[in-house]
């Protein structure tokens, strides 16, 4: 029976150790943490998680280090982007093989695809496997912007049943709810009350690496309780975290903040760099003030 995604997903950082190397054991260790924080589930091999800079071998182990330690306790959706839809499908396939409940697809990100192309791409990748596509907007990073409308097209593929929208266009929200209905379910992937707010049913966020509780527990004052005062009120006290992981700092943000919790993240591959000395300083300085920690 396929599972219902709903709630706050952590797209997940890779830990790397002092050689540069993926630390597996810190991944497990990481993965544990996450579910009994209370995160509703997890995305490794996003952006967050650098998957654009690890080898397949590197990713497999990412992966299968996530699906065996989480153990069917939360869905898990592994990300399997790839230029060439064939590649999409053969990462896909072997996702589901793996027993990933899910996968996550930006689109090819070189060869700007065309609209028609997008739904062929989908289509192509929905019809090979049996697990549930969650398509991933992110046009900073896509070079293609899916639009509401577009959107709607794709909702109509059978298994392409969710959507992560990374813009700060909200009212993305509001017009992929309407014009998709039940075809498409929305996680905000920038925005998450603000989401939560115009009717997504999830958030899949770079914070909860280092704040699962929280982050979600924004997501069940508006969603299940209904409580969206004491919901805005939460979401204002924890958005330096949320801004201070946002934008380029995504992925060496979060390792920096890790890092002064006391979780041996590492430092992002290159190009990236690690964060220089005063914002290190700044999120050591944010951690100290959260009471943030690890364990």
């Amino acid at each position: 029976m396929t599972r219902k995604f709903r709630g706050v997903y952590t797209v997940m950082i890779t830990p790397l150790d002092a050689e540069g190397a993926v630390d597996l054991k810190a991944l497990a260790a990481f993965t544990d943490w996450q579910v009994r924080e209370g995160i509703h589930g997890l995305i490794p091999l996003g952006s967050t998680g650098e998957f654009l800079s690890l080898s397949e071998e590197e990713r497999d182990g990412v992966a299968r280090t996530v699906l065996e330690t989480v153990a069917g306790r939360v869905p898990v959706l592994i990300g399997t982007g790839a230029e060439d839809t064939r590649e999409c499908v053969r990462l896909s396939r072997k996702a589901e093989a793996m027993g990933a409940d899910g996968v996550m697809i930006i689109p090819p990100f070189y060869s700007t695809p065309t609209d028609d192309e997008l739904v062929q791409h989908y289509r192509t990748v929905a019809a090979a496997i049996s697990i549930p596509i969650m398509v991933y907007n992110n046009p900073a990073t896509a070079n293609v912007d899916l639009k509401p409308e577009l959107v709607q097209r794709i909702a109509e593929i059978e298994g392409c049943d969710y959507i992560k929208e990374s813009t700060l266009e909200v009212t993305r929200v509001r017009d992929i709810v309407r014009l998709a209905g039940e075809n498409m379910t929305v996680f905000g992937g920038i925005l998450g009350f603000e989401s939560f707010v115009m009717g997504a049913e999830g958030w899949v966020a770079v914070a909860s690496n280092v704040a699962p509780g929280p982050m979600a527990r924004i997501f069940e004052l508006v969603a299940n309780e209904k409580k969206i005062d004491e919901a805005r009120a939460l979401y204002l006290k924890w958005l330096p975290v949320i801004q201070a992981v946002g934008g380029q700092a995504y992925v060496a943000g979060s390792k920096s903040l890790l890092t002064h919790m006391g979780f041996g993240a590492g430092v992002p591959r290159p190009p990236r760099l690690p964060l220089p000395a005063a914002q290190d300083a700044a999120m050591k300085k944010l951690v100290l003030d959260f009471g943030l920690t690890f364990g």
